[in-house]
């Protein structure tokens, strides 16, 4: 029987788009001020999970809530269970919206919304998928789960959770990256640098900088409050500064205490060539002026060794791989006060040929001369799913039938839960034409897009499940 798949969505898109605003609406960041017993990484991340199940409750699924950390929503029979990894949290807002971010609105045949493209979009396209298969009662001799995390932006400590009471899928894939097939993914490190806070001896004393919201994260916004002895020179100075490079921002001097804010661009970590860092680009500023003590070195060291190196060629960490291609990093969060010192962190994705060891040890070597410590996350191994495995073989086959587009594997930096399985890819939901604005302010996912890809993972899964 030959069904159509692209018919089907037809039929149910008011019903994806209405249950989609609802988990859009959900405010979702992580909040560990709020965190409890009941709500491990705060209110947000529960509710938009108990939507979502409540969703799948709704259409009579069976549904599991497993700690207010995951949960899944399950169909089907058999010994094999294949599972359809998504993630309800999302990274926090920034600044730059022109709309309320969790008040969906389509403008354009766009939803903008955060989380519309990572992940909450995505992730119901996967479970309206499940649905169309059981609504048209299709054969099948596997069992298939859609799995839901609440917090995949920051720790996984949802998925650790779930994996450690739960059954692990023999095969999946996650809705979370792009197609044609993410069948590789770099290993990921954040590397912790940090500084005394004595910043005494020179012309100006920093009295905080602050730059970032996430690791995974270019970040947007930059703040740094100092005294100065030459405030009048710096005022001057900062609005060329702003005029020759691409960043924008004000200064406010009252006296000798002296504010300034600066505005990059933000753009997913693993990507931070399409970002413009406002935390390195206030360093750099910054270091033109006789700054003391460990503040000075903060400066100094974001100037010469991160300020454009997205490669870390200059700490010595350049390395590119054939299949996976190079390593990057991103400079993701800067802080520094005289009361708690400077804290740098540093997120490199990283292909095989490299270990998280190799870069803790030759970062500390090229940093040496600057009297830092260095700590570092528990980090992921790099992962990768052979192209000649059956389940990329199916993916691309019904890509490339969906599209007319020639399918082909592919590595990226990003982290997503298909590395979760020895035998788990990224599949969709950006296609080669799409716009990526994930993590980025104004944050939206193509209505055209969105039931594309609906459609194309009805047909894959049932292919992969029958």
């Amino acid at each position: 029987m030959e069904i159509n798949w692209k018919s089907e969505v037809e039929k149910r898109k008011q019903d994806i788009l209405d249950d989609l605003f609802t988990i859009l609406r959900i405010d979702s960041v992580r909040d560990d001020a709020k965190a409890t017993a009941e709500m491990p990484v705060g209110p947000g991340p529960k509710e938009a999970l108990e939507a979502f199940l409540a969703i799948g409750e709704r259409d009579g699924f069976l549904t599991k809530n497993v700690g207010n950390l995951a949960g899944h929503i399950e169909y089907g029979e058999g010994e094999e269970l294949m599972g359809v990894f998504g993630h309800v949290d999302v990274v926090p807002t920034g600044s730059g919206w022109d709309t309320d971010p969790f008040e969906p609105v389509i403008k354009d045949d766009r939803i903008y919304a955060r989380g519309s493209s990572d992940d909450k979009g995505p992730s119901m396209a996967g479970y309206y998928a499940i649905k169309i298969i059981r609504d048209l009662g299709l054969p099948i001799s596997k069992r298939i789960r859609m799995i839901i995390g609440t917090d995949e932006e920051s720790s996984w400590k949802c998925m650790d959770h779930y994996l450690a009471h739960e059954e692990t899928p023999d095969f999946g894939f996650s809705p979370d990256a792009d197609f044609p097939i993410i069948n590789g993914e770099k290993g990921n490190q954040s590397l912790y640098i940090q500084f005394r806070g004595d910043n005494k001896g020179g012309k100006n004393q920093l009295l905080s900088f602050d730059a970032g919201l996430r690791e995974n994260m270019v970040p947007q916004d930059a703040t740094a409050v100092f005294t100065s002895e030459e405030a009048d020179v710096i005022e001057k100075a900062f609005f060329e500064f702003v005029e020759n490079n691409p960043v924008t921002g004000n200064i406010h001097v009252v006296n000798e205490q002296v504010t300034i804010e600066l505005v990059g661009k933000s753009s997913h970590g693993m990507n931070p060539a399409g970002g413009i860092n406002a935390g390195t680009y206030l360093a750099v500023f910054l270091n033109h002026y006789q700054f003391g003590g460990d503040a000075a070195k903060f400066l100094q060291l974001i100037t010469d060794y991160i300020h454009l190196e997205h490669t870390a060629e200059k700490l010595g960490l350049a390395h590119t791989d054939e299949v996976m291609g190079e390593l990057t990093m991103n400079a993701g969060i800067f802080t520094f006060t005289p009361e708690k010192g400077g804290n740098i962190a540093l997120n490199f994705r990283y292909p095989t040929g490299v270990t998280a060891e190799g870069l803790e040890i030759k970062t500390e070597a090229a940093l040496s001369e600057f009297g830092i410590t260095i700590a570092k996350s528990a980090g992921k191994l790099p992962h990768y799913v052979p192209a000649d495995d059956p389940l990329v073989k199916t993916l691309l086959d019904v890509y490339e039938k969906h599209t007319g587009l020639k399918g082909h594997e592919r590595s990226i930096g990003g982290g997503t839960y298909g590395r979760l399985l020895e035998r788990g890819v990224a599949y969709g939901a950006l296609f080669p034409d799409s716009i990526d604005t994930m993590h980025q302010a104004n944050e939206f996912l193509a209505l055209d897009d969105l039931f594309r890809a609906t459609a194309i993972y009805a047909d894959a899964i049932y292919q992969l499940i029958k």
